[in-house]
């Protein structure tokens, strides 16, 4: 029987993002630098998946707020986009490999959320064709570099939930939202408009379409930052904007109702990302 450890590849280097690895360290040294730090450390932060040359500066406000000294363990939540789940999914990989160095899956963690019955197990080639992860590992690995042997990851693949599944995920999940060696990344872009994704409200009142689709985000956001997960049910119900990591975000905001985070702040920094830093 082999022992040979199951490693997941940077499939989506030299295409969403550069390869080499230097050149990528020196382009997110480059964004973080121009990013600015909040009152405290974040617990979670949702950020954008879509290639660097598009989101590589906007998440850099979201990862200049992750501290590594505190930071033992980091779970990251993405949606599904090419295979159809209902549930949420564990990769088969021990390993995740970046341009800049590995990252490690923490087996225990696994093993305990695998002993639920809750979760399926997704293909390495399934793992491997998903950019919604994958997207998160570079700035993972560049956060926590002056601690890079000290943590772990546990990525999750979120499937179309319904609401009710939301609820039983956050409810899960919420042990670990409320340690504060636990970092959550929710992976997630706002809205994909035009004929291509079926979806083109336009609100005239506010003037041309992209002032449309900056509102209509933006009001999302707003009802993000209540921690309310009934209300951005509706909202999505109402407008049905296309958030691709909704669901990701409903089980983190559902993971919120189990615990008490009345000392939790929230702060926006673009049009396109979030970030949760606690007081301190």
């Amino acid at each position: 029987m082999s022992n040979r450890m199951v490693c997941r590849e940077a499939s989506h280097a030299g295409s969403w993002y550069t390869a080499s690895g230097s050149q990528l360290n020196a382009q997110l040294e480059g964004w973080l630098s121009q990013a600015q730090p909040t009152a405290g450390p974040a617990r979670a932060i949702i950020a954008p998946h879509a290639g660097y040359t598009y989101c590589g500066a906007c998440a850099a406000h979201a990862y200049k707020q992750v501290d590594p000294s505190i930071t033992r363990r980091v779970f990251i939540l993405g949606p599904s986009h090419h295979v159809p789940l209902s549930r949420c999914a564990l990769s088969p990989a021990e390993v995740y490999r970046t341009p800049l160095y590995d990252l490690r899956i923490d087996q225990k963690v696994y093993a305990d959320l695998w002993k639920t019955g809750m979760f399926e197990r997704m293909s390495l080639q399934t793992d491997e064709d998903e950019h919604s992860i994958e997207m998160h590992l570079p700035y993972t690995a560049k956060a926590m570099e002056s601690h890079k042997d000290e943590f772990s990851i546990v990525p999750v693949l979120v499937g179309a939930l319904s609401e009710s599944k939301e609820q039983e995920y956050g409810k899960l999940l919420s042990k670990y939202l409320a340690d504060p060696s636990n970092l959550f990344i929710i992976s997630s872009d706002f809205c994909h408009w035009g004929q291509r994704f079926r979806y083109t409200y336009f609100d005239e009142s506010q003037g041309e379409i992209y002032r449309s689709i900056e509102h209509l985000d933006k009001m999302g956001m707003g009802i993000i930052e209540q921690l309310d997960p009934i209300s951005f049910s509706n909202y999505l119900k109402k407008y049905h904007n296309t958030i691709c990591g909704r669901h990701p975000i409903g089980v983190l905001l559902n993971s919120t109702m189990q615990q008490d985070f009345s000392w939790v702040t929230i702060g926006r920094k673009t049009a396109r990302l979030l970030y949760i830093p606690i007081k301190v």
